[in-house]
């Protein structure tokens, strides 16, 4: 071997043994970290809104006057929506849909709060839901087909809706409930209570239609003739709504 060829391929062994010890274990790729489960992420509470009411507070009179809305609204909702976010920020439902809070809800002292105004809160906002001006009449299409097919009659179907409202004793509502076997329904609950709440009420579905028999609603224009204004409540019912709340209901 040449000289220079000899001091070339000595010098390539020594670099060689200088730099392998630095590379013995080295891996240019990063190691894998370990795989974790990811944790499901919790619920964010977002408190509830006062919804608007869709119309101006004197549209439905004379059915039911301006002021007894205009407080109805915006004083006795209102005070619902504000109780109601109180009692989720310290219950574990709070993050939870309104339909699914209101199934949890349970007849205990624990869930009284929930109950009352959870209650207030969601039977409110399905009520100006289903009123509107220039309304009344009659259902048609699959509402009306379904009221025939589960009460005989349009009219027997009003006739056990108003006295179930009548006959509710002190504070209420009264409901037109679409079961879970899709037949309709007519039941009364006290107080804030309704067909949501499935540990509590006997009659259980979803409301499609409610009225509100506290003295709150009509006392300040009716006094103390609340069949009078159960009767001219179905002036004001907006059976579209109602019609699309039956169909969107499973």
């Amino acid at each position: 071997m040449k000289k220079r060829d000899f001091i070339k391929t000595s010098g390539l062994l020594t670099f060689g043994t200088i730099i392998a010890p630095t590379m013995v274990g080295c891996n240019t790729t990063e190691p894998q970290k370990p795989v974790t489960e990811e944790k499901e992420e919790e619920k964010k509470f977002v408190p509830f809104e006062l919804p608007a009411l869709g119309y101006a507070f004197g549209a439905l009179e004379p059915n039911i006057d301006a002021r007894t809305m205009e407080i109805h609204h915006d004083k006795h909702h209102a005070g619902y929506t504000t109780k109601f976010n109180k009692a989720l920020e310290q219950s574990p439902l709070a993050g939870e849909d309104l339909t699914a809070i209101m199934a949890a809800i349970r007849d205990s002292d624990e869930d009284t709060n929930l109950r009352n105004n959870g209650g207030g809160y969601y039977n409110h906002k399905l009520f100006w839901e289903v009123i509107g001006p220039n309304q009344g009449g009659k259902p048609t299409g699959d509402l009306a087909t379904a009221i025939d097919a589960s009460f005989g009659s349009f009219d027997n179907f009003a006739t056990q809706f108003k006295d179930a409202a009548k006959t509710q004793f002190g504070s209420g509502w009264a409901w037109l409930v679409k079961q879970a076997d899709g037949k309709l329904a007519v039941s009364g609950t006290p107080n804030q209570d309704n067909p949501l709440m499935t540990n509590i009420v006997d009659v259980t579905g979803t409301p499609i239609l409610g009225i509100d028999v506290w003295e709150h609603a009509y006392y300040l224009y009716y006094k103390n003739k609340r069949a009078d204004y159960i009767n001219n409540f179905f002036n004001v019912i907006n059976w579209k709504v109602v019609g699309e709340k039956m169909m969107l209901t499973k």
